[in-house]
């Protein structure tokens, strides 16, 4: 039982939120709906901020015990230990307290704001908080901007629902919570702000921006008074570019679209390969976390985020990576350091995968930067030991290269540009920055259509995308069109009994169904329209020859795009669902037209 001290504290955190609760209804009947919303835009800030500083805390002191454990021990034993428990510990969290299930990726912020009008779950406001703290915190390589901003949004969509927000509002506060999630996690307030906008609202009015911002500038500023700028990732080094080294930043932006292209299909393989592994989860762990292990062995800097390499990178002295490492004596030879990056830019994709495919949680953002700036580095180094130039300067390769993947991978150049910007502190890079992202985004879109966290969701028409057209007819749940009361027939019975279904309603397509109430067929009012008016023919004829199969059905879990392929390839105005491949209903294209007006109407009303 828990003592009297713990019971006093819990009351009195409860007593806490009762009352600020109180206050919030209070000031919802006194402000405007525009003031509040600015009033709870900063309310969620203050949330996603204060997760933040935790996650990031708690993860930055994990790394340098692990650092000093290395130290002692000279190999990184550590490194490789820490992961496994990491990730088995995950599981066991997920499967105890969270009903076995955590979804993962900023791909379910885009799920919620295209089909669940911006509603996340409660768990959602802590879970990811716990189980990447104990992924990435323990060392898993794997990024926490991803769960920060699932956290963010979940606060944000829970708070509107709290104090019952319209659908509009509740999605604007849900980015309210991505943006202030960016802004605490990089101490970067615009790029929260471009983050929301390019990646999570791809439809945004102008109203929308100022809670936007107020939200993505008070993340910044808690983040600012209360996290060590130990922890965050920044660089204080002085910056400047020479046009000279355009050439050289153009080859940088064609190879960040490759190896973005590169990193996000491994990825995905990786993880596929891990989803054979459905019934035994401890197993899976294990497995997944020892291969993880290893790599770690091998190449430390695999080992969490990585913020503290990318800083490593871009000092004067890139060879301490080689610290605590099996190549440690080689730290003089400048091939042997070229080497080394290479091949952790090729792993890097590997070690994510095993990290989230095996069971932990976590995101791609972090590994974006790690590998950008990898690459970044490998350009210049090998640009200067193959003597094609002697004054490239390594520090903004390393810089600049992480704006590339960033862009290429998520398919958001301006928040890439923007980033590393404030992180630099200074936009000295701008111009090699908008050189290297928008060509990185350029290859890169060549090849995958859609950024990595959205490629699943596009592929089965549950995203928005830049087209509007699409936006609103993937914004209609189209099942609660169906007509599920629909009347329907056996092959046991006559013709009679579908002669008087038709004349006792309007109903033109009669579905026959067998025993399971699996579609056999359909019976169509026009093609039998010379049997029915003849009575001789209703008294011999069959039904099983008068079935005919349908030119089209559509799957329940068909997205909106799909369900209007194949109204126009059929030319019906009629067709069925089915569902878990029994009949579910009929679906008029005439009521999908109307909702489709209807959604219209609202947007252009707000």
């Amino acid at each position: 039982m828990p003592n009297r001290k713990t019971v006093s504290v819990q009351l009195f955190f409860r007593r806490i939120a009762r009352r600020l609760e109180a206050v919030f209804f209070l000031a919802k009947t006194i402000l405007s709906e525009r003031n509040f919303i600015y009033l709870s835009s900063v309310a969620v800030a203050i949330s996603c901020a204060l997760a933040v500083i935790i996650l990031k805390s708690f993860a930055h002191n994990v790394f340098k015990f692990a650092n000093y454990a290395n130290g002692y021990l000279k190999l990184p034993y550590a490194n490789s230990i820490f992961p496994i428990i990491g990730i088995l510990l995950t599981v066991f969290v997920v499967k105890k307290f969270l009903d076995g299930s955590i979804e993962k990726g900023s791909s379910q912020i885009l799920f919620a704001v295209a089909k669940k009008g911006g509603i996340l779950p409660k768990k959602q406001m802590y879970a990811q908080i716990i189980t990447s703290s104990l992924t990435v915190g323990l060392g898993g390589s794997a990024g926490l901007e991803s769960p920060i901003t699932i956290t963010g949004a979940a606060f944000g969509s829970n708070f509107a629902q709290k104090y019952k927000l319209s659908q509009k509002d509740r999605i604007l506060l849900l980015a309210c919570g991505v943006a202030a999630g960016i802004g605490a996690a990089f101490n970067a307030p615009i790029a929260g702000v471009l983050f929301a906008i390019e990646v999570v609202l791809t439809d945004v009015s102008i109203s929308a921006f100022i809670p936007i911002i107020i939200s993505a500038a008070t993340g910044a500023l808690v983040s600012e008074i209360l996290l060590s700028q130990d922890v965050l990732l920044s660089f204080k080094q002085e910056l400047t570019f020479n046009f000279h080294n355009t050439p050289y930043y153009i080859l940088l932006g064609i190879l960040a679209g490759f190896v973005s292209v590169y990193h996000a299909r491994n990825f995905r393989k990786v993880e596929h390969f891990f989803s054979r592994f459905k019934n035994n989860t401890y197993k899976k762990a294990l497995f997944g976390a020892s291969i993880l292990a290893v790599l770690i062995f091998f190449f430390p800097t695999l080992f969490g985020e990585g913020y503290e390499s990318i800083k490593t990178l871009s000092t004067a002295h890139p060879e301490a990576l080689l610290n605590n490492t099996l190549l440690e004596n080689y730290k003089s030879k400048q091939w042997i350091l070229l080497a080394f990056v290479g091949i952790i830019v090729l792993l890097k994709s590997f070690a994510t995968g095993l990290t989230l495919g095996s069971g932990g949680n976590g995101g791609n953002f972090a590994p974006a930067l790690f590998v950008g700036s990898y690459l970044g580095f490998f350009v210049a180094k090998a640009i200067h030991l193959l003597g094609l130039s002697n004054t490239l300067p390594i520090a903004n390769f390393t810089i600049v290269g992480m704006a590339g993947i960033l862009s290429g991978l998520f398919h958001a150049p301006l928040t890439a540009i923007f980033l590393i910007g404030e992180i630099t502190g200074g936009y000295e890079l701008m111009v090699p920055l908008m050189i290297v992202s928008s060509i990185s985004y350029a290859v890169s879109k060549q090849f995958e259509y859609h950024s990595m966290d959205v490629k699943s969701l596009a592929d089965r028409g549950e995203v928005f995308t830049s087209d509007k057209d699409k936006n609103i007819l993937q914004s209609i749940d189209f099942l609660k069109l169906v007509q599920t009361d629909v009347k329907t027939i056996t092959l046991e019975k006559s013709l009679e009994n579908l002669v008087e279904y038709l004349s006792t309603g309007n109903q033109t397509i009669i579905p026959v169904l067998d025993e399971k109430n699996k579609l056999l067929g359909i019976v169509d009012f026009e093609e039998i329209r010379p049997i029915i008016f003849n009575s001789f023919r209703i008294k011999f004829t069959l039904i099983k020859e008068i079935l005919t199969q349908p030119k089209e059905t559509i799957n329940h879990d068909d997205g909106m795009e799909s369900v209007m392929e194949k109204f126009e390839s059929c030319n019906q105005a009629l067709l069925p669902v089915i569902k878990n491949g029994k009949f579910f209903g009929l679906i008029s294209k005439v009521e999908i037209l109307e909702a489709y007006r209807d959604k219209l109407k609202e947007m252009i009303i707000e």
